[in-house]
């Protein structure tokens, strides 16, 4: 079959300018599954108080994030050269490889509208986040789903919904992480974007974070909740570098507002850590299978400052999966499966 596979990230402003930071915000956080409240309240609260007070500093972290990374956006460039590798592996088959953004530019609108010219038989939607969240996942592939059903022929499409506990996925991490001398660390830290708890507990309203045991053991009748696909991800990588239980801890970062967000917060564990006299932490952030603002400024600045100023020393980030070779085979595995 003559098939589109489409590779699926979050988003990137156009550029660290303050005009297309607040365009990209205004995008993003408009969302009704990014913010899930009542729609004028949404608004009011977005496009009245975030985004005029938030894009002028966030403009100032985007340049400093592009700066790091030679003057791009790593979740840009990381996406493009996926989607290059992915062609190589696949120009025998009939199959193409297409790459979007969900906010902002490669445009789902416009990458789509491509598609649909060429005519094929089936599509592939692959959003390149290893958990579900409505947020995330939720968001790509409904918008997607909803460009796709104004078509006049509407192709077979099948999904890849996470990837969280997928062996080649984990070992991609532990060699990552095997890159360093864990030895060196007094612990290593999985941080994780966070979510609001009221998003999570939408996936088993019967049951509240609080109540959920996840953390303990991997509940596979919540095979779609956020929580309990982290703290698998972590446990996994974690015996794939020989850690203990004690040896590491699961935290969430990235929250906004003043409602209850998933926890352990990073920030406060980094702090409590470096009060407790911990030098040196090895910080994963597996949520992310390429370097961007939450890694690379949040974790690897941010995070090493406040680390810092209680008295630690270093905070270590361990790079993302970005173009490595067992990540690009990873996705290659993925979506040979997902097509047979």
């Amino acid at each position: 079959m003559k098939t589109c596979v489409l590779l699926i990230n979050l988003g990137t402003p156009d550029s660290p300018k303050t005009g297309k930071v607040r365009s990209y915000l205004t995008q993003f956080l408009n969302d009704p599954r990014v913010i899930d409240i009542n729609p004028v309240g949404r608004a009011v609260l977005v496009n009245g108080i975030i985004v005029p007070f938030r894009a002028p500093q966030s403009a100032k972290i985007y340049k400093e994030l592009w700066d790091l990374w030679g003057g791009e956006s790593p979740l840009l460039t990381y996406g493009v050269k996926l989607k290059e590798e992915l062609e190589k592996r696949f120009e025998d088959e009939d199959v193409d490889i297409e790459f979007a953004m969900r906010y902002k530019n490669p445009s789902l609108d416009d990458v789509l509208e491509e598609v649909n010219k060429k005519g094929y038989e089936r599509i592939l939607l692959f959003p390149l986040f290893p958990h579900y969240a409505s947020a995330s996942t939720g968001s790509a592939v409904e918008k997607a789903l909803s460009i796709i059903a104004k078509w006049w022929a509407i192709p077979e499409i099948r999904t890849i919904p996470h990837f969280f506990n997928d062996p080649d996925y984990i070992e991609a991490f532990v060699e990552k992480g095997k890159e360093h001398d864990i030895s060196k660390y007094d612990h290593v830290i999985f941080s994780y974007h966070g979510l609001p708890e009221r998003q999570v507990t939408k996936v088993h309203p019967e049951l509240k974070c609080s109540d959920c045991d996840c953390h303990k053991a991997f509940k596979p009748d919540q095979m779609l909740c956020y929580r309990n696909q982290c703290y698998e991800t972590s446990r996994l990588i974690a015996k794939g570098l020989g850690l203990s239980d004690s040896e590491y801890t699961v935290s969430f970062q990235s929250r906004l507002g003043k409602t209850p967000w998933l926890s352990p917060y990073s920030d406060q564990v980094i702090e409590d850590f470096a009060k407790e006299g911990k030098k040196n932490l090895l910080v994963y952030s597996p949520a992310f299978v390429a370097d961007c603002l939450e890694t690379s400024i949040e974790i690897g600045d941010e995070y090493q400052e406040l680390f810092e100023e209680h008295g630690g020393e270093k905070v270590q980030l361990v790079e993302s999966l970005n173009d490595s070779e067992s990540w690009i085979n990873t996705c290659e595995k993925l979506i040979k499966e997902s097509l047979t």
